[in-house]
């Protein structure tokens, strides 16, 4: 089995030193697309941003020598990444994917990775991949096989929008976050609207490797008050001092984020189906100025109240095109 994989990041090396492990035969895509060689691959895994994800079709189109007869793994974040290769390659050769093992570099680069968690697999189309599964599991990694690729992309979304543009727009680690209690209502709200919205889908939220995202939901349907406490100290022993995805990208100057495909995807799909989302509507807008204008940060790092201004002028401004609105 030969494996071509694009992003050499955390997760990309992580995969692809597992499959090493087993005797796979793995290949990287350079960074520049007129490197790029023709790779005879019977597997092509997508491990860059979601906002990489255009170049990486490009990269694979030119790389993949029978992509009629290569699998496209998306390990990725966010929703929207299968539509894409689904659109370039068929969607009958086109695998959803969602990883739960944390893993990230040290200072020296090496990839560090916790052990738990587990890789979720879900054929967009109406393939069976039993040999890929087999292969990751016997690389040691807990594998589930998932129906509706859908459903995975969505219940990983739920999962990593917590407490991520909420930090990053904050400029504040998740164990601070959970000290703010109205900026840490606002999350809980953001996790309602990521249901509501999933219910006007008709997704049925599942459970990840390690995650529990029915357990998160439930939660979140709990007083307010008793849904912080909860919610907190999960999050406290979960990811305490650890950067949120979001927040790393803002601290490290880059112009995109992927909370279009996280955020944003919640916005976007509730104003498609009816369904209010304000909270994610502005986590969205707010994290997007800031990456691209990076001069607007001081006005919300560690400034709570301003995030809490915007979110309810956002209310005020749903309530008054639609009178009669809950939200």
């Amino acid at each position: 089995m030969k494996v071509y994989i694009v992003g050499r990041g955390a997760v990309g090396t992580f995969l692809g030193d597992r499959l090493q492990s087993i005797g796979v035969e793995v290949a990287y895509a350079p960074r520049a697309l007129d490197e790029v060689t023709p790779f005879d691959a019977d597997v092509a895994i997508v491990a860059t941003k979601a906002y990489d994800t255009d170049g990486a079709i490009a990269t694979l189109r030119k790389a993949i020598v029978t992509p009629e007869k290569c699998v496209f793994v998306t390990p990725q974040n966010g929703v929207g990444n299968e539509e894409k290769l689904a659109e370039a390659f068929g969607a009958p050769s086109v695998v959803a994917a969602a990883l739960t093992v944390p893993v990230d570099r040290d200072r020296n680069g090496r990839v560090n990775a916790a052990n738990a968690g587990g890789l979720a697999f879900a054929p967009v189309g109406d393939r069976a991949y039993n040999w890929l599964t087999a292969t990751f599991a016997s690389s040691g990694l807990n594998v589930k096989v998932v129906e509706d690729w859908r459903a995975l992309k969505w219940s990983k979304l739920a999962l990593n929008v917590v407490a991520n543009a909420s930090c990053a727009i904050l400029n504040v680690l998740p164990n601070r976050l959970v000290l703010f209690e109205k900026i840490f209502t606002l999350e809980i709200r953001m996790i309602r609207e990521v249901r509501a919205v999933m219910k006007a889908l008709d997704i049925v939220p599942i459970d990840l490797p390690r995650y529990p995202v029915n357990a998160l939901f439930g939660v979140t349907t709990l007083p307010s008050p008793v849904a912080r406490t909860m919610l907190a100290g999960r999050i406290v022993r979960g990811r305490g001092t650890k950067p949120p995805s979001l927040l790393i990208d803002l601290r490290a100057g880059k112009p995109h984020t992927e909370v279009d495909v996280l955020n944003g995807a919640v916005a976007a799909a509730g104003r498609a189906n009816g369904v209010a989302t304000p909270v994610n509507a502005v986590y969205a807008r707010v994290l997007d100025d800031i990456a691209h204008m990076p001069q607007l940060w001081p006005k919300y790092r560690e400034r709570p109240e301003a995030l809490l201004a915007e979110v309810e002028a956002e209310v005020r401004r749903v309530r008054a095109l639609s009178p009669g609105s809950n939200t």
